[in-house]
């Protein structure tokens, strides 16, 4: 490797290490701050390993959001039952646009493409009205129901089966094996880079998902986690060590979740677009 070569992947990498380190400060200083008293949250320079660390921090936020409990149950289901909805829906939609033959097949893909350039924002009205016209508001169904399909989780699985061999279905035809178990026993497995990667990503936006919740629940108890932090942050006034021991439990999953599947993101994305 040249001379060249070797400076210009060294500046590559050290521009990568400082926006990682950019990325970085702020979870670092949210995890330090919710371990310290609140003398030393207003001492500066700031304190970043604070000694004695206060993991009572954590057990007070109790003591002003009694519900965040449940706020974090709330998370649990409805990010886990709207991620299954949504892989279910993904898988039989993406086979259908990809593997079945019917009248208006591409039209009908490329108008659900299309839906992706309107904002989220101007749906919510019809959404609220739908809901309040079903009577699910302030239930787990108004809060898991959006979380059902997605467009952009479609698009991926289908581009990532287009790219699996047409041999494969015609020799399952010939061995008598129809679309549905030809779907679920030879595609579904070979689209599991896919699915994880569809998986993670609803998860994540579940689970961060905050005015939709705001929108259609009423009572304490079906708060979702981000709903519940922001209403935290009144209740605990100027209690900043307390403010971020709050959002460390919020954000701390997602990201030992990231941290733990960020290949299968990686590998998922690249090789769903291996064909068009």
């Amino acid at each position: 490797m040249s001379t060249k070569a070797v400076i210009g992947r060294v500046v590559i990498y050290l521009i990568l290490a400082m926006g990682a380190l950019i990325m970085l400060v702020p979870f670092v200083w949210m995890l330090s701050t919710s371990l310290q008293t609140a003398h030393q949250v207003n001492i500066r320079p700031p304190i970043w390993i604070p000694i004695p660390a206060q993991w009572g921090n954590y057990s007070r936020i109790l003591d002003f959001a009694p519900h965040f409990p449940r706020s974090f149950v709330n998370n649990l289901v409805v990010a886990s039952i709207g991620t299954i909805l949504e892989l279910t829906t993904a898988i039989l939609a993406a086979f259908a646009f990809s593997r079945l033959r019917f009248w208006g097949r591409d039209i009908l893909f490329y108008i659900l493409l299309a839906t992706m350039m309107v904002p989220g924002e101007i749906m919510l009205i019809p959404n609220f009205l739908t809901i309040v016209r079903f009577e699910w508001l302030d239930t787990y169904r108004a809060l898991i129901m959006p979380w059902a399909a997605s467009i952009l989780s479609i698009f991926l699985l289908r581009q990532f089966f287009l790219a699996i061999p047409e041999q494969l279905s015609y020799a399952a035809k010939v061995d008598g094996c129809r679309d549905f178990r030809f779907l679920w026993s030879i595609m579904v497995p070979l689209a599991r880079p896919a699915l994880v990667t569809i998986a993670l990503l609803a998860v994540i936006s579940s689970w961060n998902a905050f005015m939709w919740p705001l929108i259609v629940t009423n009572s304490p108890s079906m708060r979702t986690l981000p709903l519940a932090l922001a209403l935290f942050r009144g209740e605990a006034g100027t209690f900043f060590e307390l403010l971020m021991a709050a959002s460390v439990v919020v954000v701390l999953p997602m990201i030992i979740l990231f941290i733990f599947m960020q290949k299968h993101i990686v590998a998922g994305v690249s090789r769903s677009g291996l064909k068009g």
